[in-house]
């Protein structure tokens, strides 16, 4: 069973709204290089904002699949807030077993999942289900964290460390932090075709309008696994705490960096 460290609670919700609307989607979407007409298929659809965000460039619905029913009443909430309730179709269901008609098996022209595969035990499974949902010749796209890619300069005293840990945390789990590397053999070892793989850079340094966002983001996502860390024995708590609050300093600097980039896949069904 897949556990997803992070949670569901209105903090991370938030975290994952600026993470998709602000630093994310837009670079996303230029890589999926949707021509208009597309019958699109979003694979943990999260909050749904990279859904609605494909569904806009298509011109059609998309439907989403989710297994959290916090995150589905988040993205229908802020869907329908911005008016835009009718453009996705938000399905309860699990990747591995995705919640399609027969009817609807092998029609789409795309299924997309995004930061899915890292946080379930078996991923080619959920590439299987994909490459099964879209019609032949549709296209499989699969983007993910391979974590240890991460670098932040100067360094910051600990955090090294610290960020070994909380990849620690998905082995021990079951699930796989550097999956990110492994896209295009996941795509061959489920049947598909890869054709492309590629790099989204995810960073950017002091001075920049949006750096304060990607510290915030960082800091959001480590610090939202510190239960897990800690209960893990991983490391200790109140050096945890010192190296986060580290990074108020650190952002300040003149010469602070964070340096990251997604992982991006794309495959064909024969």
């Amino acid at each position: 069973m897949s556990k997803y460290i992070h949670g569901t609670d209105p903090e991370e919700q938030e975290r994952l709204t600026l993470l998709n609307t602000v630093l994310l989607n837009e670079a996303c979407l230029k890589e999926l290089s949707l021509s208009g007409g597309e019958k699109i298929l979003d694979v943990g659809s999260g909050l749904g904002q990279f859904s609605r965000a494909m569904a806009r460039a298509a011109g059609r619905t998309v439907i989403g699949v989710e297994r959290s029913d916090e995150q589905i009443a988040e993205a229908v909430r802020q869907a329908s807030k911005d008016g835009e309730k009718d453009l996705v179709e938000f399905r309860k269901g699990d990747a591995r077993s995705l919640p399609l008609r027969d009817d609807e098996r092998g029609t789409f022209d795309l299924a997309v999942t995004r930061f899915v595969l890292e946080h379930v035990p078996d991923p080619l499974n959920v590439v299987k289900e994909m490459v099964r949902a879209v019609k032949p010749g549709g296209r499989v796209v699969l983007a993910d964290d391979n974590h240890d890619i991460l670098r932040v300069y100067p360094e910051i005293p600990g955090f090294a460390d610290l960020w070994k840990a909380y990849m620690k945390t998905y082995s021990a789990l079951g699930n796989d932090p550097d999956v990110g590397r492994k896209l295009v053999s996941l795509l061959h070892d489920s049947g598909a075709r890869p054709v492309r793989n590629t790099w989204i850079f995810f960073g950017s340094c002091s001075g920049e309008n949006r750096f304060d966002i990607y510290v915030d983001n960082l800091i959001g996502v480590i610090d939202g696994a510190k239960e897990e860390v800690v209960r893990q024995g991983l490391f200790e708590e109140k050096k945890f705490t010192d190296i986060i609050a580290s990074f108020e300093d650190w952002r300040e600097r003149p010469d602070a960096a964070l340096w990251y980039a997604v992982s991006w896949a794309e495959g064909i069904r024969s």
